[in-house]
């Protein structure tokens, strides 16, 4: 039964990470027409919070006291884990190589590593580094970081400060409330991370600023809709119940390596919808993330070292936190 859990879990995991994938080409043909990045991923996570509105109201029925107790928990999901990453990301964009921005962020596994080792206890065995530092140096090629140029402080701050929001992504999907609905975290997660992209635009944080006409989509002309839906539905609404199922089927360390195989599938969409063809040094990158993420399945089915013992009620992320 626990075999089948885990497999169940991967998959979802898998499929999380797909879906995630596509967002990058989903979202070319809106900023080459002329939408800012902040405005697309507004929609993104505005619709899809409407859409994942109805069959949250389904799923919450009889547990309101479950959603008034998860509000915290909610809050911070939205602010961190949605909201906050993504604006942490676009402000590292604007120093940095997108390159060096999104391997930034993905320096918030290692985070995940380190929380659950020194809140919980829970000591990484020797193959979880190893798949650590593999999938990361998977990543660098598959990123394909070949510029010399010198690095802005103010960018790698944003980067990091992303990681910390990517983190929290995967901590609160694996610590939250199981009563709690996945459905209803990444409903509420999302609805309250396009509430503080819009308020943040709004005070000129952020520039948000869209066209409402004809795009070009995998070499096609297309309405605007088109990337839209796929953006919200199938790169956030599906992508985020799953990878919050996933979450809490396979814990926050191993859903977490998985999901660098977003990158993957990232690079994979690109080649077949827009041509762009991954090189050598990424395929080798791809191969190393693949690697990595096996090293950490099979450290994670290794006992941990007993040097720290974890208490019999473990605090999730929202008690640990300073109130």
């Amino acid at each position: 039964m626990a075999q089948r859990a885990t497999t169940a879990g991967l998959g979802l995991a898998l499929l999380s990470a797909a879906t995630f994938g596509t967002s990058g080409t989903f979202a070319r043909s809106l900023i080459d027409a002329g939408w800012s990045s902040e405005a697309a991923v507004a929609a993104r996570v505005g619709i899809a919070a409407l859409v994942l509105a109805v069959p949250t109201a389904f799923a919450l029925r009889g547990k309101g006291h479950v959603l008034l107790r998860n509000l915290r928990a909610i809050g911070l999901f939205g602010i961190l884990a949605v909201g906050g990453a993504q604006v942490c990301f676009f402000n590292a964009v604007q120093y940095v190589p997108i390159g060096v921005a999104l391997l930034l962020e993905y320096l918030g596994i290692i985070l995940v590593v380190f929380w659950m080792w020194a809140v919980h206890g829970q000591r990484p065995t020797r193959l979880t580094v190893a798949g650590a530092v593999a999938a990361l140096a998977g990543l660098v090629l598959v990123l394909n970081l070949t510029s010399g140029d010198g690095i802005s402080a103010v960018g790698v701050l944003w980067g990091l400060a992303a990681a910390v929001g990517l983190a929290a992504y995967f901590v609160l999907s694996a610590r939250v409330d199981e009563q709690l609905p996945s459905v209803a975290l990444a409903a509420g997660g999302m609805g309250l991370g396009s509430v503080v992209l819009l308020v943040l635009g709004g005070v000129g944080v952020l520039p948000l600023h869209a066209t409402f006409g004809d795009v070009t989509f995998a070499g096609r002309v297309v309405s605007w809709i088109v990337p839209i839906l796929g953006l919200s539905l199938i790169a956030a609404a599906f992508a985020y119940v799953t990878g919050i199922g996933a979450a809490r089927v396979l814990g926050a360390r191993l859903s977490s390596f998985v999901g660098l195989t977003e990158v993957l599938f990232a690079v994979l969409f690109a080649w077949l919808i827009l041509d762009e063809l991954p090189t050598v040094v990424q395929l080798l990158g791809g191969v190393l993330i693949v690697a990595g993420v096996a090293l950490v399945r099979l450290g994670e089915r290794t006992p941990p070292a007993p040097a720290i013992a974890e208490p019999a009620d473990t605090p999730d992320l929202v008690d640990a936190l300073p109130r």
